[in-house]
């Protein structure tokens, strides 16, 4: 006959191995679930980047995710630290070509991003990246920018927000692609992408550009590959370092983006010429 002592560290033992079993089941779901969102984005960081991003890099018509090893925030999503974004729709006209060239390669150029979290000044190298800059000029004039969100943040192993894609998903562009420009800018040593760095985002391969870009708010190990084309103000690198404080969202299963937990509007784009 068992005795009390026996039943009671019987039921012990299986108290304690049902814990293990659980254990153990959470342990292989998340490392399968890792798995994935590595493989997707593990791409990023060996050179074959998502933003255009880029998964950052690398725009989703490639399913990469410009983010390589890019770990989802934790689940306890912060406050909105951005406001409302501004009544209107994002544009979903295209062309079929590039713009024809309309800027002065030999002026001073400025873009200002209004958005939901401030604006963001970007003094464009217009000498050093004409074609990508005459196609920003073009591209704001049409309102192109106007109510797209920003889609991705990525917060580990590179640190960018990525924005310009008017279907907010990674996969939407002008219609038309530009040619990579000024990849051997003084800026870019040792494969590092400064903090202010703003640079196009692409489909892994050369000469791929379109619309989507992304904003370095802190120094990120890149391979020499995406068009530097302006630079951060200092008021607008505040800006970016609130969004980047708030963190981003667990990667999307459908099209892998670590979306900023803020909400990250450009309510307007604008280029100037000084």
């Amino acid at each position: 006959m068992v005795s009390q002592e026996q039943r009671r560290r019987q039921l012990a033992r299986e108290k304690f191995l049902r814990q293990q079993q659980r254990r153990t089941e959470a342990r292989r779901k998340s490392r399968i679930r890792n798995s994935v969102i590595g493989s997707a984005l593990g791409v990023v960081l060996v050179g074959s980047l998502a933003l255009y991003t880029t998964g950052v890099l690398k725009d989703d018509d490639g399913k990469a995710n410009a983010g390589a090893e890019v770990t989802p925030s934790a689940s306890a999503k912060p406050k909105d630290p951005c406001a409302k974004p501004a009544e209107g729709k994002a544009k979903s006209e295209t062309w079929k070509s590039e713009p024809a060239m309309a800027i002065d390669k030999s002026a001073k150029y400025t873009m200002k991003l209004e958005t939901t979290c401030g604006d963001i000044g970007i003094a464009l190298k217009a000498s050093a990246a004409p074609h990508t800059v005459n196609s920003f000029d073009f591209l704001a004039g049409k309102g192109f920018f106007d109510h797209t969100k920003c889609h991705r943040l990525t917060d580990s192993g590179i640190y960018v927000l990525q924005c310009g894609d008017p279907t907010g998903t990674g996969t939407g562009g002008p219609g038309y692609t530009i040619p990579d420009e000024n990849l051997k800018d003084s800026s870019l040593k040792g494969n590092v992408y400064p903090a202010g760095t703003v640079a196009m985002a692409n489909k892994s391969q050369p000469h791929t550009g379109g619309s989507q870009f992304f904003l370095v708010y802190e120094d990120s190990q890149l391979p020499p590959s995406y068009t530097p084309f302006g630079t951060v103000s200092k008021e607008g690198m505040t800006v970016l370092k609130k969004i980047a404080a708030a963190g981003a969202q667990p990667a999307d299963p459908t099209t892998m983006n670590t979306a900023p937990n803020a909400t990250v509007v450009i309510n307007r784009a604008t280029v100037t010429k000084s």
